[in-house]
C-alpha cells in the first residue's frame, strides 16, 4: 500500500519567511465550503472583522463581536488544512489593557484553533502585541487604514497622505515589527509609503490597496469575485457572481413556477419489492 500524502498546514515560521520572497496570497474567508476552495491557492486564510459587512450586513466591522469571530473561525478551521489561518480580534477586545488582549486572544485561539491573530496596530497596540508574543500568540499587526477607527477618522479614508499622516503610520509599523508581529497588513496608503514600510521592517507586509512591492496580496474574496455592485478602487475583479448567482436563481424561480422542477431526475420514486 501506498503511503499517503499528509498535508501540513503553514506554520508562522513559513509566513515569516516570506519576506523578499515569492508573495504571499492572502483572501479572506468566513465559512467551510469557501475555505475549502480557496486553501489549496492560498498561503493565508484571514477571518476577518469586514464579516460583519460582508456577512451579516454591518456598516461598519465595530458591531462585531467575539462570539461571531469565533464561529466564523471555527468554519474556516473545519473548511481548510493547509493554509495559516488568522483571526482578526475585534474592536473593543484588546485595547483596554495587555492582560484583556491575552485573554481574548487565547479565548480565540483556544476555540478556533487557529495558527494566529490580527489586531490593528494604533500608537497604543505595540505593548499588546509584545505581551501576547511572549505569551504565545503569534500577532499580525495591521497598519494604515484601521477600519476599526472609521468613527475617529470619517470614513474608509486612504492614509499616509500626508507628512504626519506618513509619520504616523511607518512608527506604528516600526512598533509592531519590534513588539513581535510576524507580519503587517498595510492597508490603504499611497504606493511609495507601503514600499517604504516594506523596506524598513523586517517582517512581511500584505499589502491591501497598498503597493505591488509588499511581500504578499490580501482582498476580500467577495469582492475579488464579484459579489458586490461596489468595490473600493484597489480591487480587481476576478468574477462577476452577482450577475452568474442572479441569472442561476432566476433560471431556478422560473422552472418553478412553470412547475418544470423538480423533474423526474430529482424525484424519489417507489423502490419495487
Amino acid at each position: 500500500m501506498s503511503k499517503q500524502t499528509q498535508i501540513r498546514r503553514k506554520t508562522v515560521r513559513d509566513i515569516a519567511s516570506a519576506k523578499g520572497g515569492d508573495p504571499l496570497v492572502v483572501l479572506t474567508a468566513y465559512d467551510a465550503p469557501t475555505a475549502e476552495i480557496l486553501d489549496p491557492h492560498c498561503d493565508v486564510l484571514l477571518v476577518g472583522d469586514s464579516v460583519g459587512m460582508v456577512v451579516h450586513g454591518l456598516d461598519t466591522p465595530v458591531a462585531v463581536t467575539m462570539d461571531m469571530m469565533i464561529l466564523h473561525g471555527q468554519a474556516v478551521m473545519r473548511g481548510s488544512s493547509q493554509a495559516f489561518v488568522v483571526v482578526d480580534m475585534p474592536f473593543g477586545s484588546y485595547e483596554t489593557n495587555a492582560d484583556q488582549a491575552f485573554l481574548n486572544a487565547a479565548r480565540i485561539m483556544k476555540e478556533t484553533g487557529c495558527q494566529a491573530v490580527k489586531l490593528e496596530s494604533g500608537a497604543y497596540a505595540a505593548h499588546q502585541i509584545s505581551h501576547l508574543v511572549e505569551r504565545g500568540v503569534p500577532v499580525m499587526g495591521h497598519v494604515g487604514l484601521r477600519p476599526q477607527a472609521v468613527n475617529v477618522t470619517g470614513g474608509f479614508r486612504a492614509q499616509g497622505r500626508n507628512e504626519d499622516e506618513r509619520a504616523r503610520v511607518m512608527k506604528e509599523a516600526k512598533a509592531a515589527e519590534e513588539a513581535g508581529a510576524f507580519a503587517i497588513v498595510v492597508e490603504g496608503v499611497a504606493e511609495d509609503l507601503a514600499e517604504e514600510i516594506t523596506k524598513a521592517v523586517s517582517c512581511p507586509t500584505i499589502g491591501i490597496g497598498a503597493s505591488a512591492a509588499c511581500d504578499g496580496q490580501v482582498l476580500v474574496t467577495q469582492d475579488m469575485l464579484g459579489v458586490f455592485d461596489w468595490v473600493p478602487k484597489f480591487v480587481r475583479k476576478y468574477a462577476d457572481f452577482r450577475t452568474d448567482i442572479g441569472k442561476a436563481v432566476e433560471a431556478y424561480a422560473a422552472d418553478v413556477r412553470a412547475r418544470r422542477f423538480p423533474g423526474a431526475a430529482e424525484t424519489y420514486k417507489l423502490m419495487k419489492q
